[in-house]
């Protein structure tokens, strides 16, 4: 963000040596840096960034706005990161749906999920935090999902079993192929529609900030590892297609990643009728996208010179390219998503109370998701009104989704937000561009299709990655707890391990809930065979009844660290206002004491629009 005063100037400069904080550095006579005038936002060209300031500086702070051609690319470059995680959720998805071998469900499930992403980001980076921060499907919604659809009712029927599908799902289905799999989805639909409405109710009402009170570090670590470790299965059924592809796979994205994270590609521009070269981190920022091309483009030639079986019974069959191509054949060059398309959704108690832990463990997240953007973008730290309306448009965002039918909800990502810092790039117009091109080639049947061509051990290896990642997302929590207390140590070893250990027992012993009411055995079935409820659950108890001090509990080094870094930055929160109703705010001054509409008084203290 760049501020200028009548003889000065001020400028954000991200230090690398602290990594947690910013400082100022000022320039001219002005003593009175806490009384600043904002000017309108930068729209000079990469290069001339780069000359006049520091390498260590933004590029381009929140407010700022690049040339259009450098929103594309960096756009681009944010879908490109996104992707393999939003492209993960509909591959986890297709078994259970029943569209494992139906392309064309798949293609139309892809093309849903990256549409409504973006328009939810488009939607959070407009009226959310507004914040530079993405929006994608979400893994804390897949094991409450994978729970609903692995009752027996949901059972993908037999081909060859027609005397038994009657017990296995409604009598429209075993008509229509179609059928079989859209029901099942607007079941999910239903569980997500009501149970984002909590998500809703919690950012409007700002009861978020009540909930945070009691949510710790022992209640968060085993709540997101158990997400990553409780889809080991997924990972392993795909990897074990052929374990040399994966693991190859797996080597390309940490060679990229962590060897050659340092390495920057030299690279050539024009500009002012000359040629220049940039460093540019080309391997850092691409490595999954590098990793999973390189192992798709190795099996393009095994397969081409039939280095592969060609028998589906024989090991490796499934690491040839050609077995999907029909995929794209057979795609719509153009696929409109619309809400409804599957159907009216349809809505179970037991579904939605499984789905509500999904909800709540994704709230949990993107509210430390919106402190690291603020830090990383130039913007002071998000006020309780910004984190409010986030979490409330990500409850709207999720119930779009459930409304288009993407199976899943919306939640911010983390890794986009790490390019921020990357890039050195935190303008918001960039994510909003981004959000444009999500919902642009959605549109696109047969480019969503191509996705489907990707090798499953190839998916696989990089789902060995992204799991271990959101499984180390939660350890990571404990960097805050005192691990030489017993009673630490107890809350999360028993919370972890019955995250583990009941869900497996539920599965495989179905048949032992039977209290004679339905409802009652199915909502008992979905909740004990969610990993994340359980162990969140258990942690979250615990952790509040057995005594404990906030120093032994980590909760007063996690909320430093959270809130701390306040000082680092000036006080202006005018990046949080919403873009047309400000005028209107200060007409009727009532409307601040909304939890979710900015408070003019903090405002009127010395900085001025």
């Amino acid at each position: 963000m760049h501020l200028s005063q009548e003889d000065g100037k001020v400028e954000i400069v991200l230090k690398e040596e602290e990594a947690t904080g910013t400082s100022f550095e000022t320039s001219g006579n002005s003593h009175q840096p806490d009384h600043m005038v904002i000017t309108e936002p930068r729209s000079d060209s990469l290069d001339e960034s780069l000359d006049h300031r520091p390498g260590n500086t933004l590029i381009y702070s929140i407010n700022d706005r690049p040339p259009w051609y450098l929103c594309v690319l960096l756009g681009f470059q944010h879908y490109i990161l996104a992707f393999g995680g939003i492209l993960a959720i509909p591959l986890i998805l297709a078994e259970p749906l029943c569209i494992k071998d139906n392309n064309g469900a798949k293609s139309q499930l892809i093309s849903t999920i990256f549409f409504v992403s973006g328009i939810c980001t488009v939607l959070q980076t407009t009226i959310g935090t507004r914040l530079p921060i993405l929006q994608g499907g979400t893994f804390t919604f897949i094991t409450p999902t994978l729970a609903v659809l692995a009752l027996p009712k949901w059972k993908c029927p037999e081909v060859a079993a027609n005397a038994d599908l009657n017990a296995t799902a409604e009598s429209v289905s075993l008509t229509d192929p179609e059928e079989v799999w859209k029901v099942r989805m607007r079941e999910i639909q239903g569980a997500i529609l009501v149970a984002s409405v909590l998500q809703v109710v919690l950012g409007l009402s700002g009861l978020v900030g009540l909930v945070l009170k009691f949510i710790g570090p022992l209640a968060i670590a085993p709540t997101i590892n158990l997400i990553g470790l409780a889809l080991f299965r997924e990972a392993g059924q795909k990897s074990g297609a052929h374990w040399g592809i994966s693991a190859l796979t797996v080597c390309l994205i940490l060679l990229f990643s962590q060897y050659l994270s340092k390495v920057d590609v030299p690279l050539i521009a024009y500009k002012d009728k000359k040629w220049k070269v940039f460093q540019y981190p080309l391997f850092k920022l691409f490595s999954a996208l590098f990793g999973m091309c390189g192992a798709w483009l190795v099996c393009f030639f095994l397969t081409y010179f039939n280095a592969l079986p060609t028998s589906p019974d024989e090991y490796g069959y499934k690491a040839r390219t050609d077995i999907n191509l029909d995929a794209v054949s057979s795609a719509a060059w153009f696929f409109v998503p619309y809400p409804g398309q599957w159907g009216l959704p349809t809505v179970s108690f037991s579904s939605v109370l499984g789905m509500v832990a999904g909800v709540l463990a994704s709230t949990m997240e993107s509210i430390g998701d919106y402190y690291a953007c603020a830090r990383l973008s130039g913007a002071p730290p998000p006020p309780t009104h910004a984190i409010n309306r986030g979490i409330a448009v990500e409850g709207l965002g999720c119930i779009l989704a459930a409304l288009w039918g993407t199976g899943n909800g919306t939640t911010s990502y983390s890794q986009n937000i790490a390019a921020l810092g990357i890039t050195r790039v935190g303008s918001r117009l960039v994510l909003q561009t981004a959000g444009l091109l999500m919902v642009f080639l959605g549109l696109f049947g047969k480019f969503s299709a191509v996705f489907i061509t990707i090798p499953d051990p190839v998916i696989g290896g990089m789902f060995l990655v992204m799991f271990g990642m959101i499984a180390a997302v939660g350890i990571s929590n404990l960097q805050y707890v005192d691990l030489n207390s017993s009673r630490n140590l107890l809350i999360l070893g028993f919370s972890t391990f019955s995250g583990l250990v009941l869900p497996t027992w539920f599965h495989s012993n179905p048949d032992m809930i039977n209290t004679g009411i339905t409802e009652l055995d199915q909502l008992i079935m979905v909740l004990f065979t969610t990993h994340m409820f359980i162990g969140g659950f258990f942690g979250f108890v615990l952790d509040n009844t057995i005594p404990g001090t906030d120093e032994e509990r980590g909760i007063k080094s996690w909320r430093k660290t959270v809130h701390g870094i306040n000082s680092a930055y000036f006080s202006d929160q005018s990046c949080y206002n919403l873009p047309f109703c400000m005028n209107f705010l200060h007409r009727f001054r009532f409307l601040q004491h909304l939890p979710f509409l900015p408070h003019l008084k903090s405002q009127d203290q010395g900085t001025h629009l």
